[in-house]
């Protein structure tokens, strides 16, 4: 028999969840204003531009200094709306990671320098193509960063889940009880909580009066409100029903749950999968490859004759629509979207390569105690009261929940707990001590029974029922639907593995597998080539949790299967697991389709920005290249946005 200890985690959640680098210190609003104020100097500067007077023969008022007006107002535009991209590229250049915001800044410079020689030389300026290119630029890394904060909108909920104040019961001089109100900085363990009904619970704690139905869904996922009495743990964030409760508070601050959870999903979000990993190194790649095109477009086109204002066009149009945005945020959006979609339904991504790799999964090792069963075990036999009383003085040593079962069935029959010498727990097997100047064993042998020995003497037997979670079957057909491989492992005995599996249709199990030997079952599947989940609950499932190709603890309040696992289920049910394979897979089918738009776009259009169908008439300006890379950009973030909406 195993010991399952379980603790809390007590680390600080990060404090930025959101940032692309790229608009690190930026946000939404931001870019609208400068969006606005550039649109409203564009219009003026396209009126005066050259190409009102060849497209539509039209002329705009001519009146003193009117032909530096352009200048005025491109400079304006350049400096206000585009100072943005230049600071974003000098930091891109400081890091030595040339992408996005370096081409901006390359593709605007470009047009801003030329333009102002161009009005003292008497050439064709490219102010038009600027202002319209920074604009249009502006609005679509507003529409950006509305997705991408869009898409976390289940951490900002999660952030704002817990009350600013507390209610704290205190002794009065009097001798009596008064409250008093607390800022949650404030609270302390052991203060006793007055939890209203209606109201937000403010820390983790123990129910020590009253009950209530509690509302956990916005942290645990759970959809229907669960009944909570004395004796019962209560979660910090979560919404109390009709009832008053009195709380004893058990964790503060960076230890509750609700922190841990914030805290994982943080990971979670810095962490990179194997398809960011290309994406980045894909844009990497890109913004070289428009550097080098820019510059072979500009001195190609000089040296066919082409004016000098039209090369340059060319270049700033080749940079623009080279721009890796859509590429950049093709991944990292669909991963963030994806992780807090999980959180919303309590299953929590602590690595993204985790997510990544349960799609690959081709069988599940499921460990039976807590996870396919209940895990509450109760006596339903046993031979006489001194094989229970004596089972009960070993047991009572121990924390494994048939332990606590075989010693509450003792004391509920007011049997004699004795006092136990030397105990020592045989992983997997049971437990021994001597009492009473004889060595008394506890445990399994050859049968599902606990035997009871002294001395190596049989005394009797006793057994212990554990319950088969409905929601078990439920979750295995829905995975063997999925074409997915079932194991069970357990520690009981073959006639105990035989009987689970057979009442939930599993063909396959490995039973009296030792705590320390579940690792060797992990490889053992590995080697004959397979991808292998292993789904557990406690401390010795840790190692085997760590080797399998995807861990998956279930129960979030395990501190060492926390630290093992990829991936934590915050409730008791496998169900879970089937959102979390389902998730991994519309995930991956998102990035997928995101990197083909986004990869796609710049093939095709790169060479039209560079003018090679121009003997066609068809060439892209700088200002058009950018709505087309805005496009791509928008069209990349709704159609990561659309996960957010689809069910698990």
């Amino acid at each position: 028999m195993d010991n399952c200890c379980h603790s809390s985690s007590s680390h600080r959640p990060s404090a930025n969840l959101t940032d692309h680098n790229k608009h690190q210190g930026h946000d939404a609003q931001t870019f609208l204003n400068k969006f606005w104020f550039s649109l409203i100097l564009t219009i003026p500067v396209v009126l005066y531009a050259d190409v009102m007077k060849n497209i539509f023969n039209w002329s705009p008022p001519i009146f003193i200094g009117s032909e530096y007006l352009s200048l005025a107002l491109g400079s304006t535009v350049f400096f206000y709306g585009g100072w943005v991209f230049l600071t974003g590229a000098w930091k891109e250049m400081k890091a030595r990671l040339p992408g996005m915001m370096t081409l901006i800044g390359l593709a605007i410079v470009s047009a801003y320098l030329w333009s102002v020689y161009a009005v003292f030389a008497g050439e064709e300026t490219l102010f038009w193509e600027l202002t319209t290119l920074i604009t249009v630029m502006l609005f679509g890394h507003w529409m950006e960063m509305r997705a991408v904060s869009g898409a976390q909108s289940a951490l900002k909920e999660l952030s704002r889940l817990l009350p600013d104040t507390a209610e704290v019961i205190r002794p009065s001089k009097l001798g009596d009880e008064v409250t008093i109100t607390l800022s949650l900085g404030e609270l302390v363990v052991g203060d006793i909580l007055l939890v209203k009904p209606g109201s937000r619970v403010p820390a983790d704690g123990k129910i020590i009066e009253g009950n209530s139905e509690i509302n956990e869904s916005l942290v645990t996922g759970e959809s229907k409100p669960v009944s909570k009495s004395v004796g019962d743990e209560i979660i910090a964030g979560s919404t109390n029903g009709d009832g008053a409760l009195k709380v004893e508070v058990t964790k503060i601050g960076e230890h509750t749950f609700l922190s841990g959870v914030m805290r994982l999903v943080a990971e979670a979000q810095v962490s990179k999968s194997r398809l960011q990993k290309l994406s980045d190194k894909a844009a990497l790649y890109l913004t070289g490859i428009a550097v080098v095109g820019g510059i072979i477009t500009f001195v190609t086109w000089l040296t066919v004759g082409a004016t000098v204002a039209f090369a340059v066009a060319r270049v700033v149009a080749v940079l623009v629509i080279a721009c890796p945005h859509a590429l950049g945020l093709a991944v990292p959006l669909v991963a963030s979207i994806s992780t807090t979609k999980a959180a919303k339904n309590g299953c929590l991504i602590k690595q993204r390569l985790a997510l990544e790799s349960a799609r690959n999964v081709d069988v599940i090792l499921f460990d039976k105690t807590g996870t396919l069963t209940e895990g509450k075990f109760s006596v339903t036999g046993f031979s006489s009261d001194e094989t229970l009383s004596l089972a009960a003085t070993i047991e009572a040593h121990s924390e494994h929940p048939i332990a606590s079962a075989i010693v509450t069935e003792a004391r509920k029959r007011n049997l004699e707990i004795k006092e136990a010498k030397n105990f020592r727990r045989i992983p997997g097997v049971g437990a021994e001590a001597l009492v009473e100047g004889k060595k008394i064993f506890v445990g399994h042998r050859d049968s599902a029974d606990i035997k009871v020995e002294a001395d190596n003497r049989a005394l009797g037997n006793i057994i212990v029922s554990d319950t088969v979670r409905v929601e078990a079957r439920e979750a295995l057909n829905a995975l063997k639907d999925m074409r997915l491989n079932i194991i069970m492992i357990t520690g009981d005995s073959e006639e105990v593995a035989k009987e689970v599996s057979a009442e939930l249709g599993i063909n396959e199990y490995f039973a009296r597998v030792k705590p320390e030997e579940k690792i060797e079952k992990v490889k053992l599947l590995q080697s004959k080539g397979l991808k292998v989940a292993m789904v557990g609950d406690g401390v010795n499932d840790a190692p085997a949790l760590m080797q399998a190709d995807l861990g998956i603890a279930i129960g979030a309040g395990t501190n060492v299967a926390i630290e093992s696992a990829g991936i934590i289920l915050v409730k008791n049910d496998p169900r879970d697991i089937v959102k979390i394979i389902r998730l991994s897979r519309m995930t991956y089918s998102k990035m997928i389709q995101n990197l083909f738009w986004a990869t796609g776009y710049n093939v095709v259009a790169i060479p039209l920005a560079a003018g090679v169908l121009i003997s066609k008439g068809i060439v892209l300006e700088p200002a058009v290249a950018a709505i087309l890379m805005s496009v791509s950009t928008v069209v990349v973030a709704v159609n990561a946005s659309l996960l957010a909406i689809r069910k698990l």
